[in-house]
């Protein structure tokens, strides 16, 4: 059972200007998506270009 809770998505409250949030609106019904869905898409595209830019470290981490 907590392994089930280990894959849960986590809720978080977000707060993005009337303006963020109109854009990313529009942006999400270009893709067919909800605005939930296109905030995901991009925060994981953001993650995996960070993961790859830093080769998979983690900041402040030495390569010794």
């Amino acid at each position: 059972m907590a392994e089930n809770n280990d894959r849960a998505k986590k809720q978080l409250l977000l707060r993005l200007s009337p303006t963020l949030y109109s854009e990313i609106t529009r942006w999400a019904e270009e893709d067919f998506r909800s605005v939930n869905g296109q905030i995901e898409y991009l925060l994981t595209g953001c993650v995996n270009r960070r993961k790859k830019s830093t080769g998979g470290r983690k900041e402040g981490e030495n390569d010794a």
